[in-house]
């Protein structure tokens, strides 16, 4: 029995530490500026800007020459709907650690949302952002 009760005090004490006091304003993502520069190695974020401009070229029919690279920013969503809610759908209520790439053709922008366990997607109708 006593067994039993130190297990327990320590699985609670690990899920308050892996929780932490992360927070966010307004329930928007909080975002850090991905540092990526095209003559080092492949990192996280550049192979999803890389997934995302491939998307796009196959998307739209353009060359990848096309497409510019507006930003990449690596972000904490505020739940599982990684800023892209569906109608009608529930998500995880939990931060997510994910990422943000904005493509531009043509002068029209394509915001691409991405976490650690999905690979980037268009997000046509993203969730407003209060400033």
């Amino acid at each position: 029995m006593a067994m039993r009760t130190v297990l327990t005090v320590v699985a609670a004490a690990a899920l308050l530490v892996a929780c932490g006091n992360e927070s966010t304003s307004g329930g928007q993502p909080s975002m850090t500026p991905s540092t990526s520069s095209s003559s080092e190695p492949a990192t996280p974020a550049g192979g999803l800007v890389e997934q995302a401009k491939a998307d796009l070229v196959k998307r739209l029919g353009v060359d990848a020459a096309a497409v510019q690279v507006v930003s990449s920013t690596e972000v904490t969503w505020p739940d599982g709907s990684l800023g892209c809610p569906e109608p009608g759908m529930f998500y995880t209520q939990m931060l997510v650690n994910g990422n943000r790439t904005v493509l531009e053709v043509d002068g029209k922008q394509y915001a691409y949302h991405s976490s650690a366990h999905r690979a980037p997607f268009l997000c046509e109708h993203p969730a407003p952002t209060v400033r």
